[in-house]
Order: structure tokens, then C-alpha cells, then sequence
């Protein structure tokens, strides 16, 4: 019994707002999932740098400089560019010039084994152990721009209470996946991706969901045609939030085992797992409010 709130700003002047509108939301699903949490925010200029890539790395003990990083970048970035190095709360963020993968390349280099929960040029991962609201707090979110966003608390069941299990899982750039349920078959699609050459951070079967997304999207699926693949594929009971650089995306299992509430309007679409959490959204009374069907994708796009 896992927590999600997605919310997607359409109106700009909503943003600078997205920190407490998100950890309202975040604060009324709590009890679904009390041992870890974690954010995905869009497009703030703090945590994100336009024209760079940036990395969420798990932790902020890892020791890990930007002169290493830039020697190991030299002739790749840009004529008088350098990598920067920044702690928010338990999250390690780095960024640079270049592309997220050669940068991922530089960091694993300095820092062997380090683990990679977010990359892309516009979206910034930070997840921990600990009370959501306490993980929320660390992190700075009441007070965060973005245009969109997507929580997650955590009731581990499928693998250990760890960071490195927590969500979202973000596999490619600006790509993030939460999920409120269990793959049953997660073995075997983990098994084939792999056969396929995809690599994997965890044991956590919401990797194998969000692999998988990565993997169709690279075979140039949309976004919308990777989750319709998904439910071909992937067997369980399952509530899922999809985010890109520019849309999001839900679907529920086939069953619709797992809860899910919709609220949309001009300015904002949010999804939450209980309805409560959307409760204090600015215009809810105007809201058309729904049940996502069973099996059906809806996407959004900013």
C-alpha cells in the first residue's frame, strides 16, 4: 500500500506555489506509506541549470568534486565551463555542459558504485528513508519552484527499505516512474530486458516497470503507446504515474485493484491516491473530478 501525488502546473503562475501545493498533497498520504518517500520536480532553476544536464545522485556523504569530474569531462565541456557540485538534504546533485550520460560516466569514474537516481536537463530526483514528511523537509520542498512534480510514499513490500528502492525510478533522461502495487512477472521481464543489453540499479519491481517504459520509448513508442505495451506485458495490480520532460501520464491494472483520483482544471492537472490529498488545491471546486477507468492510459502535456 504505496502513496502517489502528481501534479502538473499548466498555468505558469501556479509555480513558484509547486513546493506547497506538492507537500500538502504529500502530507495526506502519509499512512500509505510511512517508511521512505521521494520527489521529482520539474524545472526549477535551483536544482537545474538550463542547457546542463544534471545527476541525482543517492546521498550527501559521497565526496565527490567537481575537479575530478572536469578532468575526466576535459575536451567535453564547453571552452571555460565546469561542472558544479550541490547538497540538497540527503541528495548529491551534479551538472555540466554535456550530455547526462558522458556526465554519469565522469561521476561513476570519480566515485565508483554511486548510484544515479535522476538525470536529465530539467527534472531533479531526491528520495530517502524516513518519514515522508521529514524526507520532504530535508529537501526543501514546501518552498520549490516547478511546473510539474510527482511523490511518492512507500510501503516496501517487493524489496528492502532502502533509498535505492524508494521512487521514482528515473532510468532515462527526465523520465520518472512512481507506482502503487506489485508486478507479478517482474523476474522474467526483468530477465528479457536484460537479455537485451538493459542494465539495472535494484531488485525493486517497479525498476522493471520504469526499464521497461525507457526501453519502448527508445524503440519509439510515445508515451502513451509504451504504458498500453506495458499492460501487455507486465502482469500485477498496479497504479502508475509516468512523467516526461513535458507530460504525465497514469494508468491503472486492467482490474483497477489499486486506488486513484483525478482532478483537472485550466490551470492544473493533480492525481493522488486518496482524495483528500487534493482537497486543498486552489479552484478544486471547479474541478471535474473522476476515477481513472481500468486499463486506460490519459496523458497530459504541459
Amino acid at each position: 500500500m504505496c502513496g502517489i501525488a502528481a501534479l502538473q502546473l499548466r498555468n505558469p503562475g501556479l509555480r513558484p506555489q509547486m513546493g506547497s501545493l506538492l507537500s500538502t498533497m504529500l502530507c495526506e498520504i502519509v499512512d500509505r506509506g510511512p517508511d521512505s518517500a521521494g520527489l521529482a520536480i520539474y524545472d526549477n532553476p535551483q536544482l537545474t541549470t538550463e542547457g546542463a544536464s544534471t545527476l541525482s545522485l543517492l546521498g550527501a556523504d559521497l565526496n565527490i568534486r567537481s575537479t575530478e569530474i572536469d578532468t575526466f569531462l576535459a575536451g567535453l565541456l564547453p571552452k571555460g565551463a565546469k561542472s558544479s557540485v550541490k547538497i540538497v538534504g540527503d541528495t548529491t546533485l551534479v551538472s555540466a555542459k554535456v550530455p547526462a550520460g558522458e556526465l554519469a560516466a565522469a561521476v561513476t569514474h570519480a566515485s565508483p558504485g554511486v548510484v544515479v537516481a535522476g538525470r536529465g536537463e530539467r527534472v531533479t530526483v531526491m528520495k530517502s528513508v524516513g518519514h515522508p514528511m521529514d524526507v520532504a523537509e530535508r529537501h526543501g520542498l514546501d518552498g520549490m519552484y516547478g511546473s510539474q512534480a510527482v511523490s511518492h510514499t512507500r510501503m516496501a513490500t517487493e524489496s528492502a527499505v532502502t533509498a535505492g528502492g524508494s521512487h521514482p525510478f528515473s532510468v532515462a533522461d527526465d523520465l520518472c516512474l512512481v507506482h502503487n502495487g506489485s508486478f507479478s512477472n517482474h523476474a522474467s521481464v526483468r530477465r528479457e530486458l536484460k537479455r537485451l543489453g538493459v542494465q539495472f540499479d535494484s531488485e525493486n519491481d517497479t525498476e522493471v516497470g520504469a526499464r521497461y517504459v525507457a526501453h519502448r520509448l527508445q524503440q519509439s513508442d510515445d508515451l502513451e503507446a509504451a504504458l498500453v505495451n506495458l499492460g501487455k506485458v507486465l502482469d500485477g495490480f498496479y497504479t502508475l504515474v509516468v512523467t516526461t520532460a513535458d507530460s504525465m501520464a497514469v494508468v491503472r491494472d486492467p482490474i483497477a485493484c489499486k486506488p486513484a483520483i483525478i482532478a483537472e482544471t485550466d490551470d492544473w492537472v493533480a492525481m493522488a491516491s486518496e482524495f483528500r490529498a487534493l482537497a486543498e488545491l486552489p479552484g478544486i471546486e471547479n474541478a471535474r473530478i473522476f476515477e481513472p477507468e481500468p486499463g486506460r492510459v490519459y496523458t497530459w502535456s504541459l
